[in-house]
C-alpha cells in the first residue's frame, strides 16, 4: 500500500505516506489521526515501526503525541511568536491577541522580491492585504501581507469586517490552506511617512520590522508578510543554556 521509493526503509516510506495525508489535509490540523493499532493493521507494519514513523513526524512538527490520548495533527500558534517581540498587553498588564483591521485588499501582480520568496514567477497573480493591529484602539503593528491568488481566491469575496482578528484560521476555513511552519527575520529601520501615519508616530522614528515566510504542510511557501511596530514597544527575550 506504500507507493514511495521501494529502496527506502519501510518507516520512511510510511512517513511519506502519512505526511502526504497531512499535506493534502485529509488529516486536518487539530484532529486526531487513527490509532496506532489501526494504522499498523492498515499498512501491515509492526507497531514498533509505526511508532518510529510517528516519532519522526512529531520531531518534524507535523504531529503532537499526547500520552493516553493519541497523536494529533499539530496546530501551530503563530501569534505567540509576536509576544516574543512586542508587548501586547492591555492597561491591566494582561496579554491579549491584538485586534485587527483590514485597511485594504487588492488583486494585483506579485513584486519580484515577494515572488522570489514564494518561489513564483515575478508578476504572478496575488492578493495584497494591508492590515493594522491594535490594542485598546491604539495601533501597534502595520502589516503588508502577500498571498498567491490561486490559493486564496476565496478571500477576495470577503468584506474587511469578515476577516476577524486572526488570519490563519480563516485561511483554513475559507481556502483550505493551513500554515504549518514559518521563518522570521527581524530588522530595524527609520519609519517612512505612510507607516508613521498608520502607527501614530513621527516619521523617522525607529521601528522594528518582522518579515515572515510561512509554509504549508507540504513545505511550500504560501504567505509572505512584513510587520512594522514602534521600537519602544519592542521586547526580545532569549534563554541560553
Amino acid at each position: 500500500m506504500l507507493n514511495s521509493d521501494q529502496r527506502l526503509p519501510i518507516y520512511l516510506r510510511l512517513h511519506d505516506e502519512l505526511a502526504g495525508k497531512i499535506a493534502s489535509q485529509e488529516w486536518r490540523a487539530g484532529e486526531a489521526i487513527p490509532s496506532e493499532s489501526d494504522l499498523a493493521q492498515r499498512y501491515q507494519v509492526a507497531v514498533g515501526t509505526l511508532r518510529k514513523t510517528l516519532d519522526l513526524l512529531a520531531a518534524e512538527g507535523l504531529l503532537e503525541r499526547i500520552q493516553g490520548k493519541g497523536s494529533f495533527v499539530r496546530r501551530p500558534r503563530f501569534d505567540t511568536s509576536l509576544f516574543r517581540f512586542f508587548r501586547f498587553q492591555n492597561q491591566a498588564g494582561e496579554r491579549r491577541i491584538p485586534q485587527s483591521r483590514i485597511l485594504s485588499m487588492e488583486a494585483t501582480e506579485m513584486p519580484s522580491t515577494v515572488a522570489s520568496c514564494l518561489r513564483l514567477p515575478a508578476g504572478s497573480p496575488a492578493l495584497h492585504l494591508a492590515r493594522l493591529r491594535l490594542m485598546d484602539g491604539l495601533p501597534l503593528l502595520a502589516e503588508s501581507i502577500w498571498l498567491p491568488r490561486d490559493r486564496f481566491a476565496a478571500l477576495a469575496e470577503l468584506r474587511p469586517e469578515d476577516f476577524g482578528d486572526l488570519l490563519y484560521p480563516l485561511y483554513g476555513e475559507r481556502c483550505g490552506q493551513t500554515i504549518a511552519s514559518a521563518e522570521e527575520t527581524l530588522t530595524a529601520e527609520a519609519v517612512g511617512p505612510d507607516h508613521a501615519r498608520l502607527l501614530g508616530i513621527e516619521p523617522g522614528s525607529p521601528v522594528m520590522v518582522i518579515e515572515r515566510l510561512a509554509f504549508g504542510y507540504d513545505h511550500q511557501p504560501i504567505e509572505w508578510r512584513r510587520s512594522r511596530g514602534p521600537a519602544d514597544q519592542f521586547l526580545y527575550t532569549a534563554t541560553i543554556r
